[in-house]
Formats: structure tokens, C-alpha cells, sequence
């Protein structure tokens, strides 16, 4: 095997995004990815479509429950965005979970707070609190989903892999928690949102859950992702190159929801979960 500098554009890049909050940052990773991504294939193409447009991603967000916390564009519906951070939070679908029938194999909530070893049941998530109380220094505060025995062979393995958390100081008696999040794959257009929103909003439980075990105020700081392969599939660039026009067409305040405006459609989500259980 030969080694050596490989030239620039055959090269998976990696690229850095930073903003204050969840949908600035989205909305700059993704038409960053759409410019400097390299075009690569897919295990999930179809033989007409164009190559992906990829690239290895790091998100930085200063700000995870900062307002506006919704991008309009995302693909979904707000009913849609609750009732997934409610799978993620939650476990509202973890019943869904039978691959023997042909059903899900895993959900995040599942492999974060019931993560399967044996005959025993892991609840990472009550671990990162109880680690960072007992120590609140401690480096090793971190959950995963990478199952061995069975994510190797199933066809659609989970992508997040693993949090991990630490604590600061804030100069004033209190914490910070910081939380990242690595991914091996991430649909960069038409999930990554979603994720962002609910992966945030269990960085605020495990925030409210560290506060009560410790008696000590605990703010929320920076959230920031690693993406392995951080991708715009080409089956969709025409509905891909619709967004973009969206953002050329609109200044970002209108381009943006705050979660206030949100609230009704996620009220009507919760009912109708409540009818479906």
C-alpha cells in the first residue's frame, strides 16, 4: 500500500461549523456540506441517482435551548418533531422495538437507558448523572449504542454511537455541563435537525437530574457533534436545492421559529399519543 499526500478533492474534508444556535448551526452545516462535500456513493442509492454529497462534520452549539430553537425548512412536521423527541427522551416507542417481526431493532432511548448486556439492562443515562455527582471532574461520564453482537449484521444500524459528558465550573459555586455527541452517519438534510432537537433536549434532563442529585445549580454549556460521514443523499437534490432557495430568498428571522410559536403543534401531538397508547 502506498502511502503519501492524496490530492485535495479525492479527500473526505472535514469541516467545522459554529453558531449560538440549533438551527443557525444546522442550516450552515448543511449548505456547507452541500458546497465542499466530495460526491461518493451510497449503500442506499439507486442506480439513476447522483452521488451523495459527503464530508466528515463538527457542529459547535453555544447555546442548545437558545431561541429560535426551530428551523421552518427542517423536513418534517412540528407534531413530528415532538413525537421524535419524545422516542428519544421518552422511549414512547420502545414497544415498537421486535426485529423477529420485522420491526424496529433498537431505539436511542432504548440503548441509552436500557442498553441490553446479557440478561441485564443498563441505564447509561443514570450513570453520566451518578458519575459526574460522585465526581464531578471525571472524564468517563459517556453512554453507548453500538451493539457487537448483532448492529454488525442488522441492515440499519444505529448511527449516533455514543454522548459523553463534563462538567466546568462557572466561577460562581455552579456547573456547566458540556455534552458531545458522535455519529457514525447522519442524513445531514433530513434528520440532522431532528436529532439536534432531541438529543439537546436530553442534554436538559440529564442538566435537571445532575442539579437534584447535587443540590447545585447546573446550566447548560456547549453542545458539539462529530459526524463521521455527514451527507445529502442525491435521490432528494431537487428538494434539496428548493431549501436552498429558501435561504437566499429569506433573512434568517424568517427563516426560524421560536419554540413558543411551536408549543400548539406539539400540545396536539401529545393528545394524539395519548389516543394511540
Amino acid at each position: 500500500m502506498e502511502t503519501g499526500q492524496v490530492a485535495t478533492e479525492l479527500a473526505i474534508p472535514v469541516l467545522k461549523v459554529e453558531g449560538e444556535t440549533i438551527p443557525e448551526v444546522w442550516e450552515k452545516a448543511v449548505i456547507l456540506c452541500w458546497e465542499q462535500g466530495i460526491r461518493i456513493r451510497t449503500e442506499y442509492d439507486r442506480d439513476d441517482d447522483p452521488a451523495s454529497r459527503d464530508c466528515s462534520m463538527v457542529m459547535v452549539i453555544r447555546s442548545p435551548l437558545g431561541e429560535p430553537r426551530i428551523h421552518r425548512a427542517f423536513p418534517g412536521g412540528l407534531g413530528d418533531l415532538e413525537i421524535y423527541r419524545q422516542e428519544v427522551v421518552d422511549g414512547i416507542h420502545d414497544d415498537w422495538i421486535d426485529p423477529d417481526a420485522g420491526k424496529w431493532s433498537y431505539t436511542y432511548h432504548q440503548r441509552l437507558f436500557a442498553f441490553e448486556h446479557g440478561d441485564e439492562k443498563i441505564d447509561q443515562i443514570d450513570y453520566i448523572v451518578r458519575k459526574l455527582a460522585e465526581t464531578n471532574f471525571t472524564r468517563r461520564a459517556q453512554a453507548i449504542t453500538w451493539d457487537v453482537k448483532t448492529d454488525r449484521v442488522v441492515s440499519d444500524p444505529p448511527c449516533l454511537q455514543r454522548l459523553w459528558c463534563r462538567l466546568t465550573g462557572d466561577g460562581d459555586g455552579g456547573l456547566i455541563l458540556n455534552m458531545n455527541g458522535h455519529w457514525r452517519s447522519r442524513d445531514a438534510y433530513k434528520a440532522a435537525f431532528m436529532n439536534l432537537f432531541a438529543l439537546t433536549d436530553l442534554m436538559r434532563v440529564i442538566g435537571e437530574r445532575l442539579a437534584e442529585q447535587t443540590s447545585m445549580r447546573v446550566s447548560l454549556g456547549r453542545y458539539a457533534e462529530f459526524v463521521d460521514s455527514f451527507h445529502i443523499y442525491g435521490s432528494y437534490f431537487k428538494e434539496f436545492e428548493g431549501f436552498l432557495g429558501t435561504v437566499k430568498k429569506r433573512r434568517f428571522e424568517e427563516r426560524v421559529w421560536d419554540t413558543k410559536f411551536a408549543e400548539p403543534y406539539f400540545v396536539e401531538a401529545r393528545e394524539k399519543l395519548k389516543t394511540e397508547s
